[in-house]
């Protein structure tokens, strides 16, 4: 079993300075920050419907890329899980043990890389592959996702960095190998599955 890891030595003191900020800044911002970091998640989801109700009208292709949008969600998550297994990384507010403004999670809730990061990165980068714009509206959310990570407390600026890597790679890897078989959405468009790919004429 690998030991865990103390990532404090990384960039701990930019972490301690962004919670003292934090805890210095007015309460609606540290609210909004709050609110954010825990259900702005939501906000990717609904980008990522939106983008396939619009797709469909654009074709079987670009329909086709935006359903697989939120599987790569799925598998940037799972490969940010794993990471978290192999590296260990303890809590940044149990390591240095400073007043947060979420809850310190569990001892065995690993810091490396940031979920919440990597969610968001995935999310912004298969957007956008349907749509510059939704996607670029997801790239800035995405940042402040990552920042709001640690504003709350809940990771050391390196976890949110290294998810945004993992979920934008997970991501982009798969558009790419998903570009390369066009012929894919033309054949599931003549099947069963033809109402999720092209919009009733």
């Amino acid at each position: 079993m690998i030991a865990a890891f103390d990532g404090a030595s990384v960039d701990g003191s930019v972490y301690t300075d962004v919670v003292g900020l934090a805890g210095r800044a007015p309460g609606w911002l540290d609210t909004a920050a709050t609110l954010w970091s825990t259900y702005g998640l939501l906000l990717f989801g609904a980008l990522m419907a939106l983008g396939w109700w619009r797709a469909r009208r654009a074709g079987a292709e670009v329909a086709l890329t935006a359903l697989a949008a939120p599987v790569l969600v799925v598998v940037a998550f799972g490969v940010d899980l794993l990471v978290k297994s192999a590296v260990r990384e303890v809590r940044p507010c149990r390591s240095l043990r400073l007043a947060t403004l979420e809850a310190c999670p569990a001892p065995d809730d690993w810091s490396f890389p940031s979920n919440h990061a990597a969610l968001a990165a995935a999310a912004a980068v298969a957007l956008w592959f349907v749509s510059r714009r939704l996607g670029a509206l997801a790239a800035v959310a995405a940042l402040v996702m990552a920042a709001s990570r640690v504003w709350v407390g809940a990771h050391y600026p390196h976890d949110v960095l290294a998810g945004l890597v993992v979920g934008a790679s997970v991501a982009l890897v798969g558009m790419l190998a998903l570009r390369r078989r066009p012929s894919f959405a033309r054949r599931l468009a003549d099947s069963p599955l033809r109402p999720l790919l092209l919009a009733a004429s």
